[in-house]
């Protein structure tokens, strides 16, 4: 398998998933279509970004700008950071399992057998034999 070629599909699946499943974090973690929902880690990001602000949450928070994407979904530019960081998760395991695969295989310079002593054998006795042919 070419070099790198891991790290290539680790890119692109870390990339198209990471877009594919955030709206689904999103759901799950609480930042729903119809607002934010009771007793989930979204309402939790809510009452302690309410509180720190004196009982509001500022616009361009956090927790408004998920609640924005669970609601509306995700803006391009959000697009854009969520397949990056994706993509930059996917190059780290595709990375090491680029590495992993390379490095598997490979045999170490000590023990390494190429089949060239049998070939150096031979040379040496070819040698030897012209020695003895020639004149003293």
């Amino acid at each position: 398998m070419k070099r790198g070629l891991f790290t290539i599909i680790g890119v692109t699946a870390g990339a198209v998933g990471a877009v594919a499943l955030a709206p689904l974090a999103l759901t799950m973690a609480g930042f729903t279509s119809a607002g934010i929902a009771a007793s989930s880690l979204a309402a939790s990001m809510m009452s302690s970004a309410a509180i720190a602000n004196g009982g509001g949450v500022a616009a361009g928070s956090l927790v408004a700008l998920l609640q924005s994407a669970g609601a509306a979904g995700l803006s391009a530019g959000l697009t854009a950071a969520v397949a990056s960081v994706g993509g930059a998760a996917g190059a780290v395991i595709g990375g090491a399992a680029d590495l992993l695969s390379h490095s598997k295989g490979q045999p170490s310079l000590e023990n390494e057998d190429d089949g060239d002593e049998e070939e150096e054998e031979t040379e040496m006795m070819n040698l030897q034999e012209a020695k003895e042919l020639m004149p003293k």
